[in-house]
């Protein structure tokens, strides 16, 4: 079986799939605002909901407490620190994502996983 990780850069905005410790796919993600970020850490998604409706788009993946991955009916927002700290992803993106990710699935979010010089 495979194992899938989630890698999250906020400074890039971007989330990472790794399945099997080699890159999968990357996808442009919007992140919480300065006044609710999205917390940093080592998580692992704790429950999955097809179709939760509203501002959670398509899919939704609980990572912590109430925050969570999830897709959005505002696809404007993908790209900017607009959230209450969830990470927001096109729904078609997040479809895919909610396919290859199980249920326990690291999440590791970081200010960045790149040095910059």
């Amino acid at each position: 079986m495979s194992r899938a990780k989630i890698l999250i850069s906020l400074l890039d905005k971007r989330l990472y799939l790794y399945i099997n410790d080699s890159i999968h796919s990357s996808y442009p993600i919007a992140i919480g605002k300065a006044s609710t970020p999205t917390p940093t850490g080592n998580f692992k998604i704790l429950e999955k909901v097809r179709n939760p409706g509203g501002p959670f788009g398509s899919r939704w993946m609980r990572f912590f407490n109430g925050y969570g991955i999830h897709g959005t009916n505002n696809p404007s927002s993908i790209g900017k620190a607009v959230s209450n700290g969830c990470i927001r992803m096109h729904n078609s993106n997040v479809n895919i994502l909610y396919n290859l990710v199980p249920i326990g699935s690291e999440v590791i979010i970081k200010e960045s996983f790149f040095e910059r010089s």
